[in-house]
């Protein structure tokens, strides 16, 4: 059973994910450009698995690829990513111990002029791509994971999830030892001005930190 099972609003026409019966990373990698699952793949340049060492101690988990990973083919390297990236390191994570991946593997938008603006998936199209990150979840086996933002948290944990009320404590789930949110780095991108920059920024290193702390302290 999927984790977010209900295809209430798919397509029944929809053929299943081509998830390899023994997944690895390399097999993941080729399988999932075949993927017609949704109707995602009809505008993107192609789909984007996640990354990351096989076995890591850590995963997370955000929405969906954006403009630059749907070019470059990897996780987490536009602008979101660099947020990321800097959180990990303030909180001391080691990024070779980090596995990177999203909910949805093709980039959603809508063009506005040369630009090509983010659209949240929607329902139906998050439950089709899920067997993608059950098989990462099966495979990397992480010890703790973290959803970032509503889309990946409500997906894995239930619609009840608030990031804003549930973020930086362990959440019931059978997915790893220690699952948590925290919010997506975008969102810090979205900020209005300097100062909430900033305490965005904080907020996510604080929960990325007890997230380090708990690992150390298995």
């Amino acid at each position: 059973m999927s984790l977010f099972d209900d295809r209430r609003f798919a397509p029944e026409d929809r053929p299943p994910p081509p998830v390899p019966q023994r997944p690895t990373p390399a097999k993941m990698r080729e399988a999932v450009q075949g993927c017609r699952a949704c109707d995602l793949w009809e505008g993107a340049t192609q789909a984007v698995m996640g990354e990351g060492a096989r076995h890591a101690p850590l995963m997370l988990v955000g929405e969906q690829p954006g403009d630059r990973e749907d070019i470059e083919g990897h996780p987490f390297v536009g602008p979101a990513g660099k947020v990321l990236d800097r959180g990990l390191e303030q909180a001391g994570i080691d990024h070779d111990r980090v596995y990177i991946t999203n909910v949805v593997k093709h980039f959603r938008y809508r063009a506005r002029g040369k630009r090509r603006i983010h659209q949240k998936p929607d329902r139906w199209q998050v439950s089709a791509c899920l067997p993608w990150l059950e098989a990462e979840i099966a495979m990397v086996h992480p010890d703790a994971l973290v959803c970032l933002g509503a889309t990946a948290a409500q997906a894995l944990l239930g619609s009840q999830v608030r990031i804003g009320r549930d973020r930086g404590r362990p959440m019931p789930s059978e997915l790893a030892e220690h699952v948590t949110v925290t919010a997506h780095p975008s969102s810090i991108l979205r900020a209005e001005d300097d100062r909430d920059r900033q305490e965005a920024m904080a907020q996510l290193v604080a929960d990325l930190r007890n997230v380090a702390a708990w690992l150390s302290a298995r």
